[in-house]
């Protein structure tokens, strides 16, 4: 219902900002990005309805499915799924704004060859593997900054910063070690003073880790169940905030 989704936002926007307060961060700094996987566009424009609109995909089938249903409410369509190199032109052609996801070489050429053909530019983000798990995408740390030096140099596509995903269901300090090597990349990127790319955006953290993710210097933080799914606290959450228990997406 469309209750249960406002009252979920509402839950979620000031959970972000009671973290950026007790982390000396402007709100301003940290946007909530709907994770939509599996999420019908009747209840996506409910959301957009209360004000939000930054979505994100993870399946260029659903981006598909979606698209006519969403393309006339304003809003920014990010990817965050893995994405294989016959999907690109769909990527193009449903108004995707950024590529969360770049984690290699081969997709950088292919994406940069077909903007070339259709006289566009993309936002893009580094995909870095944090959690050094074999099951997650994303370039290994070692690697993410020879990278970005390499997709820096084509000129379609703007490097705006990191993406990772961490560990699911862990220790809260094992994940802010995830958070910590993503952040402590960006101030490396940034030394290396390398053109064509800026490292404003840390995508990091989802419903069970955001306030751990922006005290480690999130920009963006992914929520997706949390918000579409059932209500994630009961009304006394506002009156009782040491009983919170934090949920995983």
């Amino acid at each position: 219902m469309k209750e249960d989704i406002f009252h979920n936002l509402t839950i979620i926007n000031n959970r972000i900002k009671t973290a950026c307060e007790q982390s000396g961060r402007n709100i301003d700094e940290v946007k909530l990005l709907l994770a939509t996987k599996t999420v019908s566009a009747d209840r996506i424009k409910t959301a957009l309805e209360h004000g939000q609109t930054l979505i994100a995909e993870n399946k260029v089938q659903e981006l598909k499915e979606k698209y006519d249903d969403l393309k006339n409410i304003p809003h920014d369509n990010h990817f965050i799924g893995h994405l294989q190199t016959n999907k690109i032109k769909d990527i193009l052609k449903y108004d995707v704004t950024c590529v969360q996801s770049l984690d290699r070489l081969e997709l950088a050429e292919k994406l940069h060859l077909r903007l070339l053909n259709e006289n566009k530019t993309m936002d893009v983000l580094i995909q870095v593997n944090t959690s050094n798990e074999e099951s997650k995408f994303g370039v290994d740390p070692n690697k993410a900054i020879e990278l970005t030096q390499k997709v820096s140099g084509f000129s379609t596509l703007k490097i705006k910063g990191l993406m990772t995903i961490g560990l699911f269901n862990a220790e809260t300090e094992k994940i802010r070690a995830c958070f910590k090597i993503l952040k402590n990349l960006q101030k490396e990127i940034i030394h290396e003073n390398i053109p064509n790319v800026e490292m404003k955006e840390l995508s990091m953290g989802m419903s069970g880790d955001l306030e751990t993710a922006i005290e480690e210097g999130a920009t963006i933080v992914r929520v997706g169940t949390a918000v579409f799914g059932k209500r994630i606290y009961p009304d006394s959450y506002y009156w009782n905030e040491g009983d919170v228990k934090n949920k995983e997406e």
